[in-house]
Order: structure tokens, then C-alpha cells, then sequence
């Protein structure tokens, strides 16, 4: 198994200290609450039998206190929610409604200028445009990687010391393989998938769909893909299939953004290209939606791949401890990983703990540290 990670340079160098090793992370035992004492009310002797004193106190008052406080707080919190959720909905509504006739007019310049021929759409547009997000985004982070600023960037990065820069010469070789997969196995892939959808049977281009209809297809988009790449990348894993396959892709043991589609054509295509079109493919969507569904998928994994947890960013600790230990966390939203076990290692570090969306500026390095090792 190859290791991947770039040798760090000296800390003049654009280097930093190598990373931490993880180590695990044993969580306190759960403490025990204490029960409230229970007392019964009793009657004293001399007074009137027919009085309050002869009957039992309520059990439990401050219980019984407790238990309305709740009652009362969860009462406004669903009505608060409920509110707010309406509101929500409202002002989405209102702000589809207010620009659906400027997002159909673009629209409809866009296919004057296109043209409405269903296979240029589906084919060379949807190439492009996937090709032209990828590298966008992709070569904003290259930049970090090349020239190591802005220096605060490598507070966030999950390896530190790792392709501090990158090497040029194994960048190159990820830039050419992955261009070969965007066109080479790409564009025939693109016309397979719009034979698919005309077999499904394709939307008038024209017509774009409401904003509810949207929603609902992208989270059935990633219920699905959540299901397939998963299960073809632990297949993948197979010990008669990593060896030929997917090893090119673990070949870096801390990734780098651009290396999100590094890989064997076999796996670009079964891995990478059929598991989020199968949503599309099932609901028949417009080839906007899909655009749109692609570009969501597009920037998830080049964050995952990035090296990076940046803040009010998606986290991509799971992925990044998949590429460090190779036998864990195969999917996106970690579902099934927890299903079948295989996020056990990963809950036992620090890492897991970093797992979340850091909603300040704090790196969850620094947050979240590891443990500080016994000397012996």
C-alpha cells in the first residue's frame, strides 16, 4: 500500500510540524442522577379528620413543578418552531415566486441560445459545466496547496505538515488523470445518461419546476447516492479489486481537493458518475435540477478531498480518516457507516470529535486538540 502524503518541508519552507498521530479517545463514564426523595404527607394528631390535613399531600411537588416547566417550555418551543417554519416556507415562497420569472426568462435565453436540442444539453453542456465547477473551485484550492497562503490557511489543515506544498510532479500526474476522466470516460458516460433519460423520458426544457419539487429531489438525490457510494466503495475495497482499482486513488493518504476524481476509469465510472445520476435517472428530472445536483455533489467532494476543515464548511474529517486508515468511513453522511460499523475506529479519536461544522474561526485543531502524549 502506497503512502501518499508529500514529505514536509522545514517550517521556513512553507512546512510545519508533521501531524499529530491520532490517538484514541476514551469518553468519561456516564454519571448517575440521583432520584428525588419522595415524602408523604402525614396527618398530625388533634386535627380535624374532615380537614385538608387528613388527606395525602401531592407526591412529588417540585416533581410535579419540573414536569409543568417542561410541559410549558416544549409547549412554546413546537409553537415558536412551527412559526418559524411557516415563516421560512413563506419568504422561500415568496422569494421563488417574486424571481421565478427572472430565473425563467435566463432560462429561456439560455436554451434561445443553445438551442432546445435535448442531447447538446445533456451531453456537451453538462460536460462543460461540470468541468468548469470542478476547476473553479478545485483550483482555488490548489492555490492554497501550491503556495501555501494565505499563511492562516494552514491553521485548517487536518494533516498538518502534509503537502506543505504539494509536489508539482505528482500534482501533474492527478491534473492529467483527471482531465482524461472528465473527457475521455466522461463525455460517453454524459451520452449514456441521456440515452437513460430519454428512455425515462425527458421534461419539457423549456418549463423550469417549482421550488418544492427542487427540494424534494435533491434530498431523494442524496438519499440515493448516499446508498450507492457506499456500497460500491466498499466493493471497491475487496481484497481481489483494491489492488487494481482503487489503490490509485489511496495513493494519497492526505488528499488534496483535485484529487476527489483521481482514479481508475472503472471506479470514475461506478463510483463517481453512476451513483448520483441513479437519483436523476429515477425521478426523471429536468436537466437543470441535474445541474444543479451535480454542482452540490461536485463542491461535497471537493471538500472532502481538500485537506481543509474550514470553518462554516461541511466537515470533512470522516473522509480524510478514510484516506489516513483506509478501512473506514465509506460514505457521505456516515449513515450507513454507522449501520454497519465501519465508523467504529473513527468514533474512538479525536477526529470524530473535530466531526462537526466549526461555526467560528477557531481551527478544530486547536478546538478540539489531541491528546498530549505520556512521556515515559
Amino acid at each position: 500500500m502506497e503512502s501518499s502524503s508529500s514529505s514536509p518541508l522545514p517550517a521556513d519552507d512553507c512546512g510545519s510540524s508533521p501531524a499529530d498521530a491520532l490517538q484514541p479517545h476514551v469518553a468519561p463514564p456516564d454519571g448517575a442522577e440521583s432520584a428525588p426523595s419522595v415524602q408523604e404527607g402525614r396527618s398530625t394528631p388533634g386535627q380535624d379528620p374532615a380537614g385538608p390535613a387528613t388527606t395525602l399531600e401531592p407526591q412529588n411537588p417540585r416533581l410535579l413543578s419540573s414536569l409543568y416547566s417542561f410541559l410549558v417550555i416544549v409547549s412554546f418551543f413546537l409553537v415558536g418552531f412551527a412559526a418559524f417554519r411557516n415563516t421560512l416556507t413563506w419568504h422561500l415562497q415568496r422569494f421563488w415566486g417574486a424571481s421565478g420569472d427572472f430565473w425563467q426568462s435566463q432560462w429561456d435565453r439560455f436554451i434561445d441560445f443553445t438551442g432546445e436540442d435535448p442531447a447538446h444539453l445533456w451531453v456537451a453542456s453538462t460536460t462543460i459545466f461540470t468541468m468548469a465547477v470542478y476547476w473553479v473551485f478545485g483550483g482555488i484550492y490548489t492555490l492554497f496547496d501550491v503556495t501555501c497562503r494565505p499563511a492562516i490557511i494552514r491553521r485548517y489543515k487536518m494533516q498538518p505538515g502534509t503537502n506543505e506544498p504539494v509536489d508539482r510532479r505528482r500534482l501533474a500526474k492527478v491534473i492529467a488523470t483527471v482531465l482524461l476522466n472528465q473527457t475521455v470516460v466522461g463525455v460517453p458516460m454524459a451520452y449514456c445518461m441521456y440515452q437513460a433519460m430519454r428512455f425515462r423520458g425527458l421534461n419539457d426544457l423549456r418549463e423550469l419546476p417549482t421550488f418544492h419539487w427542487v427540494l424534494a429531489e435533491l434530498s431523494f438525490c442524496i438519499f440515493i447516492e448516499e446508498i450507492g457510494f457506499y456500497y460500491a466503495h466498499r466493493l471497491l475495497h475487496s481484497r481481489r479489486i483494491y489492488r487494481y482499482i482503487h489503490k490509485q486513488h489511496h495513493e494519497w493518504t492526505a488528499p488534496i481537493a483535485i484529487t476527489a476524481i483521481y482514479c481508475h476509469p472503472v471506479e470514475h465510472v461506478f463510483s463517481n458518475l453512476v451513483p448520483p445520476f441513479l437519483g436523476i435517472f429515477m425521478l426523471g428530472s429536468h436537466v437543470a435540477v441535474a445541474w444543479l445536483w451535480f454542482t452540490l455533489v461536485i463542491l461535497s467532494t471537493l471538500n472532502a478531498h481538500s485537506g481543509y476543515h474550514l470553518p462554516f464548511f461541511p466537515s470533512p474529517e470522516a473522509h480524510d480518516f478514510h484516506h489516513l486508515k483506509f478501512n473506514q468511513c465509506f460514505g457521505v453522511l456516515g449513515v450507513l457507516d454507522r449501520l454497519h460499523g465501519t465508523d467504529a475506529l473513527f468514533r474512538t479519536t479525536k477526529a470524530y470529535a473535530r466531526h462537526i461544522m466549526m461555526l467560528s474561526f477557531i481551527p478544530a485543531r486547536e478546538a478540539f486538540p489531541e491528546p498530549a502524549k505520556k512521556a515515559f
